[in-house]
């Protein structure tokens, strides 16, 4: 995990180490030690302590004096941007509606740094070595959602994206160079639809469209994700992106009418 310098006037690092801490627990640590959360934030032991000490008193941490690990108390901070944004109840429905009609799990996400973030998901049947849930990161570069909101930022940026990023390969086709990625995305814009065949992992695929808000601007994508063996590319972009692409535009008509739609910047 990188260290947290102080970069300007405005910036709080006491702030950004403790939320460096509360990022540090994860699915593969739930509960860590203080020296290993010490290594996972590139902190020194005494440093650990304090913030550790600090959110177990504001009841964000647990701990048994060796052991320490989140308590659902956390669950508020991510509460408040749900609460404060329209775009994850107003996909719901229509996501369950998807699901219903093509039998595959569907999600909704947004770009945040060099990521997308799940913020809205029906599953079906669990696909990944890893569970999908609410909050769940994956590189944008290697999945379909991350690829459709891609495709829509201007060169400038996607030359900063791409700066930022390695291309690693995470499944057997993955796209690991900035030429094949732009060529792609460029194809995606064009057609308007995303799909991704075992790049983000072994026997997984997905197909994404965009959701754009009232300027037209895609700020989430939509998809639904299957098993690699129970269809083929031509069988998802036959039976599944049809209800898929109608999915997006209905996602994005309702935000583009609340008074109050919002979803993730961009960053």
């Amino acid at each position: 995990m990188e260290p947290v310098s102080d970069t300007s006037g405005g910036y709080v690092q006491s702030l950004a180490r403790g939320l460096l801490v509360i990022r540090a627990f994860n699915e593969s640590h739930p509960e860590m030690t203080l020296s290993e959360v010490a290594r996972a934030t590139d902190m020194s032991r005494a440093a650990a302590r304090r913030f550790l000490h600090t959110l177990v008193h504001l009841g964000y941490v647990w701990t048994d004096g060796r052991i320490f690990a989140l308590t659902p108390r956390v669950l508020e901070l991510g509460f408040a941007y749900l609460s404060s944004v329209s775009l994850p109840e107003i996909a719901q429905p229509y996501l369950e509606r998807l699901v219903a009609e093509v039998h595959e799990s569907a999600s909704v996400s947004v770009l945040d740094g060099p990521d997308i973030v799940y913020v809205a998901r029906v599953p079906t049947s669990r696909i990944m070595t890893v569970s999908i849930n609410i909050g769940t990161r994956f590189p944008a570069y290697a999945t379909s959602m991350g690829r459709v909101i891609l495709s829509d930022l201007g060169p400038a940026e996607l030359d900063d994206y791409l700066s930022e990023v390695d291309l690693e390969p995470l499944g057997p086709h993955t796209i690991t160079t900035p030429a094949e990625l732009k060529a792609e995305l460029a194809r995606i814009r064009e057609q308007g639809w995303a799909l991704v065949d075992q790049e983000l992992e072994a026997d997984l695929r997905s197909i994404a469209a965009p959701i754009r808000d009232r300027s037209n601007r895609v700020v989430a994508a939509v998809n639904i994700s299957s098993h690699a063996s129970r269809s083929s590319p031509e069988d998802a972009r036959q039976n599944l992106l049809p209800p898929l692409l109608t999915t997006a535009a209905r996602i994005g008509a309702d935000l583009a009418v609340a008074p109050t739609s919002r979803a993730v910047g961009r960053g």
